[in-house]
């Protein structure tokens, strides 16, 4: 953006995203001064995109309202999670994908899911960073598995979610799956607000950032 506009100092993103994890709907805001401001927004997008690598594009470009920001103005975040449940892993899915080779009852899966639904304590699902203080109570408002052949898919919506806290729901959820934990035990994970009682992370390939609303 500093070669394009000099009087750019800082990028803001709506989300911070562990290494690995992807991202379709990442939105962040620059503030420009109106007097660089000289290209329409299609010229914009084309000359930001020149300069970026082929794994990082921007698709849109839109002016903003005085004020915005991409982070703090966010109301709510989906996140997609695609697992490949067969025996042998999708090539094409290697880098986009968990792969999960042995079955997973996908009932069980969305039955559990449901149990993440609501206003709660996630303490049990993310990781803490000593440096963040935060509250680990987080407000999810959807939390279901979608199944198509061998490939899985679990949707999360939420204003706002912990560190790696996406990765900790699914990997439990996988644990449910594969028969080695109920609705009971969730919920008895929930209250221990242990990390080390529920499922591992789900490796981070498999998540992406779908979109933010504001």
């Amino acid at each position: 953006m500093r070669k394009l506009f000099p009087g750019v100092t800082r990028v803001h993103g709506s989300s911070r995203t562990d290494t690995g994890v992807h991202a379709m709907g990442m939105v962040v805001h620059v503030d420009i001064a109106e007097a660089e401001l000289k290209m329409e927004a299609r010229k914009l997008l084309l000359a930001v995109n020149a300069f970026l690598p082929g794994d990082i594009q921007v698709s849109e470009v839109r002016r903003a309202k005085a004020g915005f920001h991409a982070r703090f103005d966010a109301k709510g975040k989906q996140y997609r999670y695609v697992i490949w449940n067969h025996p042998a892993m999708n090539p094409l899915l290697r880098n986009h994908a968990w792969h999960v080779p042995v079955p997973l009852d996908v009932d069980r899966m969305q039955r559990a899911a449901k149990l993440f639904v609501g206003k709660k304590d996630f303490k049990s699902f993310a990781t803490t960073r000593e440096y963040e203080m935060e509250s680990t109570v987080r407000r999810v408002t959807g939390c279901k598995v979608y199944a198509r052949g061998s490939e899985l898919m679990v949707v999360m919506e939420g204003e706002g979610f912990l560190y790696k806290m996406c990765r900790g729901i699914v990997g439990t959820l996988v644990r449910v799956g594969e028969g080695k934990l109920t609705q009971r035990e969730i919920r008895e994970i929930f209250r221990r607000r242990d990390r080390r009682v529920a499922g591992m992370n789900a490796p981070a390939c498999g998540l992406c950032l779908w979109k933010v609303v504001y």
